[in-house]
Parts: C-alpha cells; sequence; structure tokens
C-alpha cells in the first residue's frame, strides 16, 4: 500500500478522532460513576454493602456521627491490617450517611486521651451521636453497629416494665417459654427494664415506656388489675400478649379497651408446604399501620387466636388491624385438643383470613397513648423468635409504644461467616497456608506463567 502525505493526514484525523471520543466516554463514565452508584454483593452474608435495615436507621440519623479508633498502628509486614479494616468497614457506613468522621489515636502516642476516653483494649471504638457516646470492641459486625447506632438515636430512655408473678413468659428467661431472647435483642436495641411488684406498689410506675402483659398462666389479683386499668386511664401504653381467651382476671382491662378474644385458633393448611402442622399460621398479609410498613417478611404463628377491638366515643381509641393470617384457612369455634385431627366445620368454624393482632391509639393530654394486644405470645418465645420476621416484628411493636417510629426497620441480620476457625493440627495449619497464600501468590504467579506460554507457542507457530 503506497501512503502518500493525503493517506497519511486521513489516518491522522481518524486516530485524532477516535482519541478524542475515547477520552470524552471516560469523562462520561466518570461522571455518571459519581453521580450514581451500583452495587452487587455476591458474599454470603453481605460484606461489602450495608442492609437495608443499616440503611434505613442512618436515613434518620441527621446530625453528624464521629467514630474515634483506639488502636495502635498496623504492621502490614506482619499482616496486620486492623485499621485498614476500619477504614473499609466504616466506608460502608459512610457511603450512605455522608457526615460520618472517622478518626485514629494511637494509645501510646495519646496516653491521656485514650485515659479520658476511658479505653480498656487496644483497637476499641468509640461513637459519639448528640453529645451521647457508646463504646465498641472488635470483632464487629454490621448487626453490632446497627444496634449501637440505634441505641444512639433512641429518644426514648423510659424503661420497659412487665408484669411477672403470675406464671407469664418473662423477657430476662432461658426457658422454651419465655420470650428471654427477645428481651436480648431489646437490650442490644438499647431498652432498659423493670420490674414493678403491683401487690405493693401505690400505682403502675408513670415514667416507664410501656407495661408487657405477656401470657399469665393464673390469674392476675383484683388490686393489680385495678392499678393496670388505672395506668391505662392515664395514658400508659400496653403490650398484650395472649394465648388464648382466658383473660386471667384482665376482664375488665379488656372491655376497657373494647376487646374480644375468640376461643378457638386459626388453621392454616397452607402450613404444611413449609412442614408445619396446621396449628402454626403462617403471615405475609399486614395491615395498613406504622408498625407493618413496609414489613414483607414472613412471620408464623403457632395456635394464634383472632382478636378483634371496638372504638368508642366513650374511650376514643382508634383501631387498627395488624395481621392477617390463613386466607384459605379457617378458625376452629373452640380449641382443639394436639391429637384431634382440624376438619373445617362448616356450621361452627369461620373462613378466614383471620386477624391475629389489633393495635389500638387515642390522644391523651398532650401526648399520645399506645396499645398493641396479640392474639398469640409463642411468636416471640425463645423457641420461634428466630423464625421468618418475628424478631423484626416484635421490635417493630415495641419500637411503635416507645414512640420511636422511626426507629421501625427490619433488623440488619448476623453474619454467619464473621469469623474462621482453623482446626489446631499440623494438616490444618497446612491447608490454611496453602489456600490462603494460594489466592495471594500461587494462583497469579500461575496465571502469569500461563499467558507468557500461551504467547511464547504463538509467536513461535
Amino acid at each position: 500500500m503506497n501512503i502518500n502525505r493525503k493517506l497519511r493526514f486521513q489516518l491522522l484525523v481518524q486516530n485524532s478522532f477516535f482519541v478524542v471520543l475515547f477520552l470524552m466516554l471516560i469523562i462520561l463514565l466518570g461522571y455518571l460513576a459519581s453521580q450514581y452508584r451500583f452495587a452487587k454483593d455476591i458474599t454470603q452474608a453481605n460484606r461489602n454493602i450495608l442492609t437495608q435495615g443499616s440503611v434505613n436507621v442512618l436515613k434518620q440519623m441527621k446530625e453528624p456521627v464521629n467514630i474515634t479508633v483506639f488502636a495502635t498502628k498496623d504492621d502490614a509486614s506482619g499482616g496486620d491490617n486492623f485499621r485498614k479494616g476500619m477504614i473499609d468497614f466504616v466506608a460502608r457506613y459512610q457511603r450512605e450517611k455522608k457526615n460520618i468522621q472517622l478518626k485514629f489515636v494511637n494509645p501510646s502516642e495519646e496516653p491521656k486521651l485514650t485515659q479520658d476516653a476511658g479505653i480498656k483494649n487496644d483497637g476499641e471504638v468509640v461513637v459519639e451521636y448528640q453529645k451521647r457516646t457508646e463504646h465498641i470492641t472488635p470483632p464487629i459486625a454490621e448487626q453490632e453497629m446497627t444496634n449501637l447506632l440505634v441505641r444512639l438515636s433512641r429518644t426514648n430512655q423510659q424503661a420497659v416494665m412487665y408484669l411477672d408473678g403470675h406464671g407469664e413468659r418473662n423477657l430476662l428467661g432461658v426457658k422454651n417459654f419465655d420470650i428471654g431472647e427477645f428481651g436480648k435483642q431489646l437490650e442490644a436495641k438499647g431498652f432498659k427494664f423493670a420490674n414493678p411488684d403491683l401487690t405493693i406498689a401505690q400505682a403502675v410506675p408513670s415514667n416507664g415506656a410501656m407495661l408487657v402483659i405477656a401470657s399469665p398462666q393464673v390469674d392476675v389479683s383484683d388490686v393489680e388489675a385495678k392499678k393496670i386499668k388505672a395506668y391505662l386511664e392515664a395514658g400508659g401504653n400496653l403490650l398484650w400478649l395472649l394465648d388464648d381467651d382466658n383473660l386471667r382476671g384482665l376482664k375488665e382491662v379488656a372491655e376497657y379497651l373494647g376487646l374480644q378474644v375468640s376461643p378457638g385458633i386459626a388453621m392454616d393448611m397452607a402450613s404444611a408446604q413449609y412442614g408445619a402442622d396446621a396449628r402454626v399460621s403462617f403471615a405475609s398479609l399486614y395491615g395498613e399501620h406504622a408498625i407493618t410498613t413496609n414489613f414483607m417478611l414472613r412471620t408464623l404463628f403457632p395456635e394464634a387466636h383472632q382478636v378483634s377491638a371496638h372504638g368508642t366515643d366513650e374511650n376514643g381509641w382508634k383501631v387498627s388491624n395488624l395481621i392477617e393470617v390463613a386466607p384459605n384457612g379457617w378458625l376452629t369455634s373452640e380449641k382443639l385438643a394436639k391429637d384431634v385431627k382440624p376438619i373445617f366445620n362448616e356450621k361452627k368454624d369461620k373462613r378466614g383470613p383471620i386477624n391475629i393482632g389489633v393495635a389500638l391509639e387515642r390522644t391523651y393530654g398532650k401526648k399520645g397513648q399506645r396499645v398493641v394486644v396479640m392474639g398469640n405470645g409463642n411468636f416471640l418465645s425463645n423457641t420461634f423468635i428466630t423464625n421468618g420476621g418475628n424478631l423484626d416484628l416484635g421490635v417493630n411493636m415495641v419500637n411503635w409504644l416507645a414512640g420511636d417510629d422511626k426507629l421501625i426497620t427490619i433488623q440488619p441480620m448476623p453474619l454467619k461467616d464473621i469469623n474462621m476457625t482453623i482446626p489446631d493440627t499440623d494438616t490444618g495449619r497446612v491447608i490454611a497456608w496453602t489456600v490462603f497464600h494460594g489466592f495471594q501468590y500461587f494462583i497469579p504467579l500461575g496465571m502469569m506463567i500461563a499467558g507468557f506460554y500461551l504467547w511464547w507457542k504463538r509467536r513461535k507457530a
């Protein structure tokens, strides 16, 4: 091909035009990358992006968050990369909330500052929000950090009171029947507990966030029942978990709320697809209420009873249905024995869906008053709390009753692979060394050798 001046000029113009277009494409991609962000995390526990629950918590935190890490400097040659790990971890939060500040302090260089901050361990982290601080020590997972932020965000510092002494499901209990695991989750989110003895106390304390009545097994005394009713009349908040229609001495309280509970339980024949008994009802349909806004997790309720309430001009309650179960099932006319096979009775039973929870609210004085009644307490028990969205639903209820509506969100799930255990044997150490260094050195080196070999082979061909 004869290259003359004209052709050389045309090639120069074409190449220049290509370079200009290529640079414009790079600039455009850079601009789009700065304006829009998309991330897909394919790790088992979503290590690289935050769960939606954490994102929701950050959205309602308007003020700056200051994170101070008290850690000695890293020795990268010795494999110590703690500071880099913290930078990467906090960066996930900073991408969602721009006014999160991260600072490192070396305890050996700033001993007085470290002592004043009450630091006890190398790597300890101090998180400050709205002049309130909390400490957290590594290893730190998303669930721990987000729970800490929830505690710092909580506006209501009043205690959650619970009735005791009548065989209730205990918020601190460890038995399967108890709701101690639920209590632990509430404590992690900043709630404190109080256990007033209503047989001695003049009244239910008015400085608590709410009173929890969790399925008494024996009758509450008349004296205690009158104090609970007086507490409601004075604007107190209540979470009432019922496992049957036996009100256990609290009939006056139920009448004050306009409450009715069915003797029979919900039967959900669709439970078979989850390998459960028909007496276990699954819910995925929820009422329009702050507790269940954007709540799409499946929850399960063993032997749930229908609950209804009605507001009157006298009591002023606004009633909202919360949870419907068994859309293709029914409500039995009476509670069935364990060994009785459930069969729908057209004359006695009621077809689904069945509402098993209600939320009541009204204005009392200058503040709002809130009540939640569930026709099932077992869904929060130690046995069932980890199933589906049971924990999230329970926490949402308590947040709403405490007046912390902004903290109603799906909770971040704990990481399943936060730690790796290496067997303390020579074989285990050799395998671990081979795996770790294989990805770091051997595989890249092998790919480089393979690439050089292919290049050399093609060149010789």
